[in-house]
């Protein structure tokens, strides 16, 4: 169990109240509260570094070190081969876009894309694009509407010598189904293709090993674990150094450099470097119960996967908690894993629909308690469609994360049964 009083009193947001009454943040799979170490860090930056990049003065050198700092802890984070391999943009969307483009420039009509139904928008928009562009073919990767898990067993048919890139998500941003990444790797591998990772809904809710994963491209966004703004695009250097980019002239033509178009936000850099702050301190605080596990690594990686296994032990009790409490309530309906045994294969995002209430009236019924929640497809537009909820609202979505606690899980049930219990017969 984590010291939770303890981890609370690193996020300011938690300690606010409205109207004496307590907010419950469970909006997390749409943007996490950040962490003092990351307000500190873009603070700092604001105030004391504040410069535009490669200049002869204090204020520029010290702000392109935060930058290289940045570049290194997400490369820690990640477990990244080399900082060179860490690019910073606006946002994942941004970042899938860009690359999407730089890819294709070596693809042909009638090459082939797979992509899955099971995927953010931002993981299906940027390659519908490209395939529509190039002339490509696009290929879906189904999702077993019982459970809500990728179909994996039809990835082998769907793979052949024209295929590109297959686009998947590392966990589910609607249902928190986690994809079992390393054995599609290997499979899209061994027909010749790419593999890109929309990582945006794991990174905050445990270890991430690019070079284990065995992808080619990984994508995330910091403000998804407890940082700014900002996404963050890894890629194998030997890839990157190989691809074309759009950029300006006098930028670097190697990466990451070549890749970072423009004016980055070096405080959004500094907030980065405060998210990584922030998971190191919780694993030196709380990870010592898994250090046996990590005893192979090292340093800040070391410290930092011990932290984020502490997380996810964590969440899982969540999880338990939520989706156990939800089934007892008479009318609710819970989309994706259910079995406990199987909640290593699913992270503690819990979608769910009530019986009488459309999902923005259940969303806008525990608002009103100071219980936030979302409510419709969260840009996981097929999926939705997939479950046949696309006329009806979609669903409504809890996302737990560390920070939150058993009594706010409770908070939460207990509203949901209130609302049934109300519900005319």
């Amino acid at each position: 169990m984590l010291n939770l009083p303890r981890i609370r009193a690193n996020f300011p947001a938690l300690s606010l109240l409205d109207a004496g009454q307590a907010r419950v943040y469970l909006d997390n799979p749409g943007g996490t509260q950040v962490a003092q170490q990351v307000v500190d860090r873009m603070t700092h930056y604001l105030v004391h570094n504040n410069a535009n990049h490669d200049g002869a003065f204090r204020t520029s050198r010290e702000s392109d070190v935060i930058q290289a700092a940045a570049h290194s802890a997400m490369a820690d984070l990640l477990n990244a081969a080399a900082p060179a391999e860490i690019i910073f943009g606006q946002n994942m969307t941004s970042l899938t876009f860009a690359m999407s483009r730089s890819l294709a420039q070596g693809w042909q009509a009638g090459d082939e894309l797979v992509v899955t139904r099971l995927d953010h928008d931002g993981n299906i928009a940027p390659w519908l694009a490209v395939a529509a562009d190039r002339g490509m073919t696009v290929k879906w990767l189904d999702v077993d509407v019982e459970d809500c898990t990728l179909q994996t067993e039809q990835l082998q048919q769907l793979l052949t010598p024209r295929t590109r890139l297959v686009a998947v998500g590392y966990a589910s941003n609607a249902v928190g189904t986690v994809n079992p990444i390393a054995q599609i790797a290997a499979q899209v591998h061994a027909a010749g293709a790419l593999l890109f990772v929309d990582a945006v809904q794991w990174v905050a809710h445990g270890p991430t090993d690019v070079q284990a994963l065995g992808a080619d491209l990984l994508a995330c966004s910091a403000y998804k674990f407890f940082g700014p703004h900002q996404g963050v695009l890894w890629g194998r250097q030997a890839l990157l150094e190989q691809l074309p980019a759009y950029k300006v002239r006098p930028a670097s033509a190697k990466p990451p450099g070549k890749f970072e178009t423009g004016t980055q936000s070096h405080e959004g850099l500094a907030g980065v470097l405060g998210a990584v702050d922030y998971f190191e301190w919780l694993g030196a605080q709380e990870g010592g119960a898994h250090a046996a596990q990590f005893k192979q690594l090292h340093g800040r990686r070391h410290t930092l996967c011990c932290g984020l296994a502490a997380i996810q032990a964590y969440e899982r009790t969540l999880s338990h908690q939520l989706i156990e409490g939800l089934q007892r309530i008479r009318g609710v309906h819970v989309y994706g894993i259910t079995d406990a045994q199987q909640f290593a294969e699913r992270v503690a995002t819990v979608s769910f629909t009530l019986a009488g209430y459309t999902p923005r009236q259940v969303a806008e019924a525990l608002g009103a308690q100071n219980i936030f929640v979302w409510d419709g497809n969260y840009y996981a537009v097929e999926v939705v469609e997939r479950l046949g909820l696309s006329q009806s609202g979609g669903m409504v979505r809890v996302g737990a994360v560390h920070y939150n606690t058993p009594q706010e899980i409770e908070r939460v049930l207990q509203a949901v049964e209130d609302l049934a219990a109300a519900r005319k017969p």
